[in-house]
């Protein structure tokens, strides 16, 4: 008899981990099967945007990222291009990483490898309940109209094993086995280039000096991409998408993981730095393909797609494991309330509905940065759209909006279909964001909706005990700055409803003459129970 979960999280890389953590925050536990026995040792930095830190926010991790994150990198930095380190700058990119970002957050972005956050979220997910089952791999996948069995093979020994669950995710990266048992493909440009990154250790302070630097790119004869170093600039890695000049033959430039020889490794990270002689050890090196790809489906019944397993992209902007951390964000809270017989299991359907075109939006936009920042030769037959505000893709993408597929976070003003936006309240004497009080529905009224709150309460228990909370800003929490009703488009008689992700459902710009029938309504349609209009 197989072995049952509520969900079961093929891969526990950064996205499975995620996914994990947030289900358990929820109070709903998985299994995570991952192949490898440990995080790679590699030091893969990731860039983790400010949506992404609100999400770990939530789950109680925020500071401990902020805390090894400060340890490793300068904590502010500039992206900035170069002909080679000890060169010349051709172009400053983006002056500063958190210029202005207080007004929108109360996070701010970082940089953090992999290997330092990973066993972060692996320790909160198991604190929380979440089971973690590490070299194994799997190998089969069959759903019937109950549940999703998989068959488990560990990788030393072989044995098997059998496990059941409600539902599957499929964090299982590029060459997902989920996603091929399913018969999934991809859609989109394909790949453009056969890349290599080399983790190296080398002194290249004299040339970095006191520059925050976060993100170098290298536009030269011999290579083009992009350095990232640690906080003593004694190590980094160097990805490189292209060699040679792209214009005499721009196939053959962009075969750069052929020669993945020491000597050749130590050659490349000379030609980027600009020293024939640097001393330079080679950590590791992995091959890798420059992609903008989305999944054809996000979901199949009870499987779901989240990650590199549902879009592949460039890694400028660092926009691909924030959108899968996304991913595992906007699923976790719609299993938990379908699981704990809260929501309708058409809810479920709103996963793909709303996480594809958000999806599709940022594949193509980090292409477009990929062909401005490193292959600009492709511009003429990709055609590339047009470069958007980085704020647009991080908080401002938009679910089922008549807005678009995104929009100025500043502009949006809590629309339906938003992200809900950060106001600072105070209570007691403690500051906080409305952003952190979220992580269940969460109805937010002006101070003269009191009304909405009583409605609110009442129809929690109307839902059979439906985990909702009520406030009236200005009353219940001190808005001494007077921005919420301006910020979330309504009156101090209206009221606001965001979900349990932190996207609004609802709004209502005024008192209504029936708030229970009218908040019950909305309620009843943000849980699936009846279509969304």
């Amino acid at each position: 008899m197989a072995d049952e979960a509520p969900v079961l999280i093929a891969g526990g890389g950064l996205v499975g981990l995620s996914a994990a953590t947030f289900l358990a925050h929820q109070g709903i536990r998985s299994v995570t099967i991952e192949r490898l026995r440990a995080s790679s040792p590699l030091p893969r930095a990731a860039f983790f945007h400010m949506r992404t830190l609100e999400m770990f926010r939530s789950v109680g991790i925020e500071s401990r990222l902020r805390e090894q994150s400060a340890r490793d990198f300068a904590p502010e930095g500039a992206v900035i291009a170069m002909d080679c380190l000890a060169g010349r700058k051709l172009a400053d990119i983006i002056a500063n990483l958190n210029e202005g970002v207080e007004a929108v957050s109360p996070c701010r972005r970082l940089f953090l490898n992999q290997p330092s956050l990973e066993p972060i979220l692996r320790d909160r997910a198991r604190e929380a309940g979440a089971t973690i089952i590490q070299g194994a791999q799997i190998i089969d996948v069959r759903q019937d109209s109950n549940g999703v069995s998989v068959t488990v093979e560990y990788v030393d020994g072989g044995n098997m094993r059998e496990l059941r669950a409600g539902y599957l995710i499929a964090a299982d990266g590029g060459h997902s086995k989920v996603r091929e048992c399913l018969g999934i493909g991809y859609e989109g440009r394909g790949a453009f280039s056969n890349s290599v990154t080399i983790y190296f250790t080398a002194d290249v302070s004299p040339w970095v000096g006191n520059n925050a630097w976060s993100v170098i790119y290298v536009n030269n004869p011999v290579l083009r991409g992009f350095f990232r170093l640690n906080r003593s600039a004694q190590a980094g890695f160097l990805a490189i998408n292209a060699l040679g000049d792209p214009k005499l033959d721009s196939q053959a430039a962009a075969d750069a993981a052929t020669d993945v020889s020491e000597h050749r490794l130590i050659e490349l990270v000379r030609a980027g730095v600009g020293n024939p002689h640097l001393a330079v050890r080679i950590d590791g090196h992995t091959r890798w393909h420059a992609t903008a790809n989305v999944a054809q489906k996000f979901q199949d019944k009870r499987i779901f797609i989240a990650g590199d397993a549902a879009h592949l992209m460039p890694p400028n902007g660092g926009f691909g494991g924030n959108t899968g951390i996304h991913d595992a964000h906007n699923l976790a809270w719609k299993l938990a309330l379908v699981i704990q017989g809260h929501a309708s299991a058409t809810l479920l359907d709103s996963y793909a509905v709303e996480r594809k075109p958000v999806a599709r939006f940022t594949v193509e936009q980090a292409f477009s940065r990929y062909v401005a920042r490193t292959a600009p030769w492709l511009e003429s037959s990709q055609q590339p759209e047009a470069l958007v505000d980085d704020l647009d893709i991080e908080l401002g993408y938009l679910y089922n909006s008549p807005i678009g597929i995104h929009a100025d976070p500043r502009t949006t003003l809590g629309a339906p279909g938003s992200r809900a936006p950060h106001v600072w309240l105070t209570r007691a004497g403690k500051r906080l964001s409305t952003i952190d009080l979220t992580g269940h529905f969460l109805l937010l009224a002006g101070a003269e909706g009191r009304s909405w709150v009583d409605a609110a309460r009442a129809a929690s228990e109307r839902f059979g005990g439906l985990p909702l909370e009520a406030y009236c800003i200005g009353m219940d929490f001190d808005d001494a700055e007077g921005r919420f009703p301006q910020a979330y488009g309504i009156s101090s008689s209206g009221a606001s409803l965001v979900r349990p992700d932190g996207f609004v459902a609802w709004r209502c710009e005024q008192s209504a003459h029936d708030a229970s029938a009218v908040l019950n309504d909305a309620l009843s349609q943000s849980l699936g129970h009846h279509p969304l209009r």
